[in-house]
């Protein structure tokens, strides 16, 4: 992981607007500018079977959400993430004009975030982002973790998360998408 491009902090209006010339991707933590690497395959394909899973769930139900990998979210006043799944609102998404950044400055419905290897990776996804989305309002946050081969959903309750761990064999609840069908085996192994 890649810090500070610019060396020194920027606002979160400059984060909204920077661009270096690069088609890099870079969260904004503490004003500081950090460059999120490409994934993994396995990365990529669990973050590619959860929105073709939750899109097909919310087309079945007719529900107006909207499933988007990408896209950013403001988590503080000098701090916005790129959760690997966002799940927002219909109304909200198309709230956002065109030509305006991706970055979504309400909590979103649902993150997900998808564990690389590395121990600053796993406390930036368990601790740091766990924290982030709490404080932000996010009610439903799922840690994928392909390494240890579980799933913890983080549900916001009187605004504090509550934590459930799902191993492989287990089916997930989901507040977000009450019915939805499918066990944390199925997303860890896509």
């Amino acid at each position: 992981m890649v810090t500070n491009p610019t060396k020194e902090k920027i606002s979160f209006e400059e984060y909204l607007n920077y661009d270096d010339g690069t088609d890099n991707r870079y969260e904004l933590v503490d004003g500081e500018l950090v460059v999120m690497n490409p994934p993994a395959k396995r990365h990529f394909k669990i973050s590619r079977f959860l929105v073709r899973l939750f899109e097909e769930f919310i087309s079945r139900q007719k529900l107006d959400i909207e499933v988007f990998t990408g896209i950013g979210v403001r988590t503080g006043s000098n701090k916005a993430r790129i959760p690997d799944v966002s799940v927002i609102e219909g109304e909200v998404w198309r709230s956002i004009p065109d030509d305006a950044s991706a970055v979504v400055q309400v909590p979103l419905m649902l993150a997900v975030e998808v564990v690389s290897a590395g121990a600053e990776q796993r406390e930036r996804d368990y601790t740091d982002k766990a924290i982030e989305y709490q404080n932000t309002g996010i009610p439903e946050y799922w840690i994928v973790d392909p390494i240890e081969q579980k799933i913890t959903v983080l549900m916001l309750d009187k605004g504090s998360y509550t934590k459930t761990v799902y191993m492989v064999d287990e089916a997930l609840k989901s507040a977000t998408f009450p019915g939805l069908k499918v066990t944390a085996g199925e997303i860890i192994s896509p």
